[in-house]
């Protein structure tokens, strides 16, 4: 066998000493050869980011240093490099696709002006040449309309687009070594499935060694050659695809794929259909505009909802999928008021929900409560988490010692020890805030919950816990959900039955069990064709899946 692209020798990064742990990375050695694709996975805090970002150089902190071990580039130790060395090195030989595109992107540059700059810093070449060349890359990677993109900024392209972007900036320069960090968590099944498809035909064309960094089964499913099963900063499996998927040894892998939700829905829990509506939406439609004179340009308007019909009955999930932009997160914002609707009426019980404004809505909202999507940005970082959840009942009149007692109890409800109370947001794990936030919206004792994303940003095995902790207090306290997710193997698990939305309308709507075992519409054939994994060892496909026209 030739000898690997990278080497990681006996690798030992430390934490600060306040740290959870000594060692973000501990003793570790792996190798990554030419035209393979290894994927590093494991859960949050295991490491992972630490790996892929001392081979690129780019240390969190002065505080977290490697301390023992080598990371060899062909045979050159790129610990002991120079800053000036690495700065060669990083975009000619080894370049790294970061996890939020959004983020990693300069806002006030365009996306043509960017790329163009790996060039001028590497490369002398005129400007027409470097331009071209960014035409060219955008172009193989498969972004439509290039002339459009090299013109466009960051925000106004889609996030699939964006990461496309990174791509061809990581690969400008024909590195030998592509470092993918989380390059999907935060796409739909339909884009991540382009992405995937996109990185493993440049890593074929190109013999790329590839780094693929994920917490997701199914993704490893489709595109590792092998895989290396990270915890707590130690390797704990390594081996080929096949292998570690079908026959894992270590008991963390066997959890690991064990907590990938299937995508055969449970038996039906029961029938709804002599229930009344909890919750009716008829004709719901809204509307975004932006641009206008002030941006030198035309109006634009987005559709994101169009005359919705919904129904959800007392006691019954229903589930929302689509891709990014179909009008889920905005469907769910119509329905709890935190976004006014243009048109259409809101039921709640016997209310009319969209007639209520002043003291009345107010008074109301307690009935309608939502779960959101970032347990990071939707919990105050200034206050302790007793005092979040004691928030809302003693805004309604609840006497203050009963209000705390109430989060106690919530608190030990969610699975968390009531001494939690006297502790800040930031002190607690991302699934163990998700605890909080659920615990927040149920302090009010609400008739009906919505969840928005609820275990989108959460490894697996923490997602499975928070999936089982919605369907106990559904059960529990008799719970109607309103749930929204791009995830099909979450909505198979959660939801009676699903509503699937594109471009701002419901295009197929049924029991879960049918609309898994048969789907109807195109548009819901296409996302189910789109799951990662499912034709693999992880989790397991719909039956009798009718081919997509």
């Amino acid at each position: 066998m030739a000898p690997p692209v990278i080497a990681v020798e006996a690798l030992t990064i430390d934490l600060p000493p306040q740290a959870e742990r000594p060692h973000a990375v501990e003793n570790l050695s792996l190798e990554l050869h030419a035209n393979e694709i290894l994927c590093v996975v494991g859960e949050s805090g295991s490491g992972k980011s630490i790996l892929a970002r001392s081979i690129m150089g780019l240390f969190p902190s002065p505080h977290v240093r490697p301390s023992a071990g080598r990371v060899l580039l062909n045979g050159e130790n790129l610990l002991a490099a120079s800053p000036a060395r690495m700065r060669e090195v990083r975009g000619t030989r080894v370049a790294m696709v970061f996890q939020e595109p959004m983020t990693a992107l300069n806002p006030v540059l365009t996306i043509g002006r960017q790329i163009e700059e790996i060039i001028e810093v590497h490369v002398a070449a005129a400007a027409p040449l470097r331009r071209q060349r960014v035409l060219d890359m955008l172009a193989a990677v498969q972004l439509p309309d290039p002339e459009r993109i090299v013109h466009a900024y960051p925000h106004q392209i889609s996030g699939g687009q964006r990461q496309r972007a990174m791509i061809a900036m990581a690969l400008m320069l024909g590195p030998e070594c592509l470092i993918a960090d989380e390059p999907t968590t935060a796409l739909d099944v339909t884009t991540q499935a382009q992405i995937l498809t996109l990185i493993r035909e440049m890593q074929r064309d190109r013999g790329t060694a590839v780094m693929f960094i994920t917490h997701d089964f199914g993704v490893v499913a489709d595109i590792a050659d092998r895989i290396a099963v990270m915890q707590s900063g130690r390797l704990v499996e390594l081996g080929d695809a096949q292998q570690v998927l079908g026959a894992p040894v270590h008991p963390y892998t066997r959890a690991l794929l064990g907590a990938v939700p299937s995508l055969r829905p449970p038996g039906a829990r029961a029938q709804f259909d002599d229930e009344p509506a909890l919750l009716a939406a008829d004709s719901l439609t809204k509307s975004f505009r932006s641009g206008g004179r002030l941006f030198g340009g035309g109006m634009r308007v987005v559709h994101a909802v169009k005359n919705v019909r919904l129904r959800v009955r007392q006691g019954e999930t229903l589930g929302v999928v689509g891709e990014s932009g179909s009008g889920k997160s905005t469907l769910a914002r119509c329905v709890s008021r935190l976004v006014e609707p243009d048109a259409g009426k809101i039921m709640v019980g016997a209310t009319d929900f969209t007639a209520l404004s002043g003291r009345a809505l107010r008074s109301f909202r307690k009935k309608v409560q939502m779960v959101f999507q970032d347990p990071y940005g939707s919990l105050d970082p200034r206050q302790k988490v007793g005092a979040m959840i004691a928030e809302g009942p003693l805004l309604h009149g609840e006497d203050p010692g009963r209000a705390r007692e109430r989060a106690a109890e919530l608190l030990e409800l969610v699975g968390l020890d009531p001494r939690a109370a006297e502790r800040f947001p930031h002190e607690f794990s991302g699934g163990q805030r998700q605890r909080i936030g659920i615990a927040r919206a149920l302090a009010l004792e609400p008739d009906l919950l919505i969840a928005d994303e609820p275990v989108s940003a959460l490894d697996v095995s923490v997602q499975a816990q928070v999936l089982r902790l919605l369907a106990d207090i559904r059960d529990r306290l008799g719970l109607t959900m309103l749930f929204i997710t791009h995830d099909l193997r979450v909505a198979a698990q959660v939801c009676d039955t699903i509503a699937v939305m594109r471009a701002g309308e419901i295009v197929e709507q049924g029991p879960t069990g049918r609309i898994f075992a048969a789907p109807q519409h195109p548009y819901t054939r296409e996302l189910f064709s789109a799951v990662p994994g499912q034709h693999g060892s992880v989790g397991a496909a719909p039956p009798n899946l009718p081919p997509v026209h």
